[in-house]
């Protein structure tokens, strides 16, 4: 039983040349898609924010995952600040937004700064920014310096059009201190909290998205994200509470959906 996941992701036929494939059609992109399996195949696709923040990525790479959100219909990608630019030209005329990354990873570079950088994010044509909170400060309890410089972002943000996620860093927060960044996020006008910037010294955990989704309730999304590279580690976040996941392995957990689709239906039809 437990290998028949309702997820319903389908595998799909390969007409011939695609403008989403740029060229013979992979079978994977959104206009191969029919019917309700796609449905809630795209379902899937739009839960995720395929990611790219490896130190030593470059244009092909960046290239690369573009066209993979395009084919697969994700959420958005997230990249580093000197990519967005790329990004918004490759994804241009597409419904994948463009995510980049604020005082990245450490949240410990100043206010003044992380404005000056989402400025600039935002002028290059960013439509969400993942801001990594103020660590320290919200560790000492400095709650009025840790708000105040959310607020510089997401101001700056929302004057824009654009989303912003706080990132708590869960892994190095007490429960307390994970309550009150979520708290001080919302006070600040942020639209996620989300877990991790990865490059922790851990990930997202189903106990803390719940935490997270039981803190803020239905007033901001949660977005898990740090080691989530299978579709039932997808699935177990949004059982707890996510609304959107962040991952490198967006594609590979796309395969997964529907792999685990085909396994349902032939297990639905041996009755």
């Amino acid at each position: 039983m437990d290998d028949v996941v309702d997820i319903n992701a389908a595998g799909v036929s390969s007409p011939g040349s695609c403008p989403e494939c740029a060229g013979p059609c992979s079978g994977l992109c959104t206009r191969a898609w029919t019917g309700e399996e796609a449905y809630r195949l795209r379902r899937i696709a739009l839960l995720l924010d395929h990611t790219l923040l490896k130190p030593d990525a470059g244009r092909g790479a960046i290239r690369q995952l573009c066209g993979e959100a395009r084919a697969y219909g994700f959420a958005s990608v997230c990249v580093h600040p000197v990519w967005v630019a790329e990004a918004v030209a490759e994804l241009r005329q597409t419904p994948v937004r463009v995510g980049t990354v604020i005082g990245f990873p450490l949240g410990a570079t100043t206010a003044t700064a992380k404005r000056a950088e989402a400025a600039e994010a935002l002028r290059l044509g960013a439509d969400e920014l993942d801001v990594v909170i103020d660590i320290g400060g919200l560790k000492d309890g400095e709650d009025v310096r840790v708000r105040a410089g959310l607020r510089g972002v997401v101001g700056l943000a929302h004057a824009a059009g654009a989303r912003v996620k706080v990132i708590l860093e869960t892994a190095l927060l007490t429960e307390e201190e994970k309550v009150r960044g979520c708290h001080l996020a919302l006070q600040a006008g942020a639209d996620f909290v989300k877990t991790s910037t990865g490059f922790a010294s851990g990930g997202a955990t189903v106990a803390d998205v719940a935490l997270l989704r039981q803190t803020v309730g239905d007033r901001a999304g949660v977005k898990a994200s740090g080691g989530i590279r299978t579709c039932r580690h997808l699935l177990a976040m949004v059982a707890a509470g996510a609304s959107r996941i962040g991952a490198s392995a967006s594609v590979s957990i796309m395969q997964e959906a529907a792999a685990m689709q085909e396994a349902a239906a032939a297990s639905a039809m041996r009755g």
